[in-house]
């Protein structure tokens, strides 16, 4: 299995969650959800490329968090 390259998206297969790739730490590939929040670690062999739907839809989490107001 290859592990998405730092920035792109990727999904963690093991409960669908959709996050930006950080790097690889040890065993484990770091992922953070669309517009910020707490990173999880994931096996690379639990990982695949964001369909380019799930991009989309990540995308449009960042620009709405980040329109956020305080």
């Amino acid at each position: 299995m290859t592990v998405p390259r730092l920035g792109r998206y990727a999904v963690d297969a093991r409960d669908g969650r959709v996050g930006t790739v950080l790097g690889q730490v040890g065993t484990y590939v770091q992922l953070r959800p669309p517009g910020g929040g707490r990173e999880w670690d994931c096996p690379p062999g639990g990982l695949r490329s964001a369909t380019p739907g799930e991009v989309l839809r990540a995308r449009v989490r960042e620009v709405n968090a980040a329109g956020r107001l305080p």
